[in-house]
């Protein structure tokens, strides 16, 4: 009987329990809900669910600056490129972070590197749920504003994108994928040559030393004003060399950023118009690139980068609008003919070395500062075999 008595209890203790937890639980799961409408914003971990290129508004809270996958920092910002937002400001968990894109026109206000006492602070962020350093994303953002602790210059608020960047390019393969990349990244805003030298100081910016640039062949890090045309100099090289085709320095191929690298005046100077091959003779200056008298090979850690940069010409300039139709071969010696090669080699490179950061960052600045165009292949690589293998 005791023993009944006691049963009884518990049972109706588990059952008082149950009854108070579970509205408990419902509140909390409908605190965290919204429809992604600036009304009713996402949550973040909603909004790292949801990433389908879909335009919506996200909440929460800043917790610093991403620079990689992995690493948010907390302090100490390089720029004014990107934040993170988490449901807690004392959120430490990067898996729990969504990764903001800041476009440049609201750099100013919302830069971690010149307002840093938005750590903290609630934001209200509308753009387009996408991944950025290949993390859950907010990009393209149209419209930004603090919720608590003030409200600062908004910036521009243009009516949010209804589509991703590449929508017309999903489920294509080979030559209609060519063709659909090519009508999404054409007519981009032209610089002219001189304005590469101030470009390529922020577009090449060495991470680790903002006074410096990173060379692309010798990948010595050198001071952003030692550029010109003396021994030990830094110059602007094309990766598609421009007498393959013969377009000089001519606003549109001869100034597109997306192939347009410093590199050492010597070192540009060897590789002149070689075509791009495994093989040779090491160079002095630049260890680990090699070459002969028809072919240039990078050091290891910038093949991708070489390839995937003659990928992006290769779909940017296709004959309309008057400008050259160049294409890539599986041959080198192409000489001034609108071609590149060795397409095989590059197919492997591109495989062999992947989208690193620095590539990720030079893409969005040139997209957001410059060009207002993409480099599709750093964006997603497997583009590069559905169209060429």
């Amino acid at each position: 009987m005791v023993n009944n008595r006691n049963a009884r209890s518990l049972f109706s203790w588990v059952l008082i329990i149950f009854i108070l937890i579970t509205p408990l639980q419902s509140t909390v799961t409908t605190a965290a809900t919204g429809d992604g409408s600036w009304s009713s914003p996402y949550s973040v971990s909603q909004a790292i669910s949801n990433q389908n290129s879909s335009a919506k508004t996200v909440q929460g809270y800043v917790v610093g600056q991403p620079t990689s996958q992995t690493t948010v920092l907390k302090s100490n910002f390089p720029n004014d490129y990107a934040l993170a937002l988490a449901d807690s400001a004392t959120e430490t968990n990067t898996a729990k972070m969504i990764y903001v894109q800041i476009p440049s026109s609201f750099r100013s206000s919302y830069g971690l590197k010149t307002n840093p006492s938005l750590m903290g602070k609630s934001l209200k962020i509308t753009g387009t749920m996408s991944a950025y350093f290949s993390h859950p994303g907010l990009k393209d953002g149209s419209a930004f504003t603090v919720q608590e602790g003030g409200t600062a210059n908004p910036g521009p608020t243009p009516t949010p994108p209804t589509n991703s960047y590449y929508d017309a390019a999903y489920g294509k393969t080979g030559e209609a994928l060519k063709t659909a990349l090519h009508n999404i990244i054409d007519d981009h805003t032209e610089i002219s040559y001189s304005n590469v030298w101030t470009a390529l100081r922020e577009t090449d910016e060495d991470p680790n030393n903002s006074n410096n640039v990173i060379l692309l062949y010798t990948g010595r890090s050198q001071s952003k004003l030692t550029n010109g045309g003396n021994v030990n100099d830094w110059n602007r090289e094309h990766v598609w060399a421009k007498s393959h085709g013969g377009f000089g320095t001519s606003m549109g191929a001869g100034t597109d950023l997306h192939h347009l690298r410093p590199t050492d005046v010597s070192v540009n100077s060897s590789r002149s118009n070689l075509d791009f091959d495994n093989g040779g003779n090491e160079h002095s200056e630049a260890r680990g690139n090699y070459y002969d008298s028809d072919s240039w090979e990078p050091r290891d850690s910038v093949k991708g980068d070489v390839a995937r940069m003659l990928f992006y010409m290769a779909v940017r300039y296709e004959g309309d609008s008057g400008e050259l139709d160049l294409e890539l071969n599986n041959r080198v010696n192409n000489g001034s003919a609108p071609y590149h090669g060795k397409l095989s080699v590059l197919l492997q490179w591109h495989k062999e070395d992947p989208v690193d950061n620095f590539e990720r960052t030079r893409n969005e600045i040139i997209y957001t500062d410059y060009q207002h165009n993409r480099n599709p292949f750093i964006d997603h690589p497997e583009w590069a075999s559905a169209i060429w293998e």
